[in-house]
């Protein structure tokens, strides 16, 4: 058989690309985790923030996506105006990656209507999993009746239609004191309001990632803000996200319990667990 230059091209291509892939599913043998299951692959950023166009973004979260199924990764993770194209890109493709998307995304301050509003579009678009941010403004400033309200009825639209609901406390602009107050009210009202087969639906999570700190202030999931959560959360399942930066990072926030963890860097985390686990570089 004879080879022309552009062949061997191609051939590269097929090898890093099989090599890529192939790393993450030795690891999953290699350590007995399938730490992609831990993992939603998240782009949140708008083109504004990014300083790409509208097509260059989209672009973005369609290889995000495309990642996510090479690595059968648990999720992605994006804004609501491309739910649609991706769930349809995934049904093409017939993946059983999810799609999430946020509501309410990044401040938590929309009003009911507008979150309800925004959420009952994204079901429609075909979105798996609502993550909602909660107003922790208002919780800081004594509004329970406010936040309560938003969560119950927030969380019965999504269960209403099948959907696993998340939601986000921003634990960067709490105090220990009050991460503890606002996750064990969450778990409360869950008991008061849904029944206990709803409770694996219902999350506490930790992060947007896009709260803006102070003295070099974490804004992502902490291990100290994450333990206080799983110490209030009951039996609400728990979600990581920003700030998991490394394999151990990750392997102890699911030995702590964490169900979930987002991340913007998922493909290289799973690539560096195959490395750490295995002694391998690539």
């Amino acid at each position: 058989m004879i080879f022309h230059s552009h062949d061997y091209t191609i051939l590269q291509v097929i090898y890093v690309f099989f090599i890529e892939n192939i790393y993450c599913f030795q690891f999953f043998i290699f350590v007995n985790m399938e730490i992609n299951q831990y993992l939603d692959s998240t782009y949140l950023k708008t083109p504004e923030q990014s300083g790409l166009t509208e097509e260059q973004t989209f672009e973005k979260v369609k290889e995000l996506t495309d990642e996510a199924i090479a690595y059968n990764f648990k999720e992605v993770m994006i804004r609501p105006n491309y739910v649609k194209l991706i769930k349809d890109h995934l049904l093409s493709k017939n993946s059983d990656v999810l799609v999430g998307t946020v509501i309410g995304f990044h401040e938590g301050t929309y009003s009911l209507e507008d979150k309800l509003k925004e959420a009952n579009q994204a079901v429609l678009d075909g979105v798996d999993e609502l993550d909602y941010v909660i107003n922790y403004e208002a919780f800081k400033a004594g509004d329970l009746d406010l936040v309560k309200k938003e969560f119950v009825e927030g969380t019965k639209l999504g269960l209403d239609f099948g959907k696993t609901v998340k939601w986000i406390i921003e634990i960067a602009a709490l105090s220990d004191d009050q991460i503890a107050d606002l996750t064990s009210n969450i778990w409360t009202w869950a008991q008061e309001n849904f029944e206990e087969k709803d409770f694996s639906r219902i999350f506490v999570k930790s992060s947007t990632g896009f709260y803006v700190t102070e003295g070099g202030k974490p804004n992502g999931a902490t291990f100290e803000g994450v333990k206080i959560m799983l110490d209030n959360a009951g039996k609400l399942p728990v979600k990581a996200a920003g700030g998991v930066k490394t394999p151990a990072d990750a392997e102890k926030m699911i030995a702590m319990g964490i169900q979930i963890i987002g991340t913007s860097a998922a493909k290289a985390l799973c690539r560096r667990f195959f490395a750490a686990h295995s002694g391998t570089t690539y």
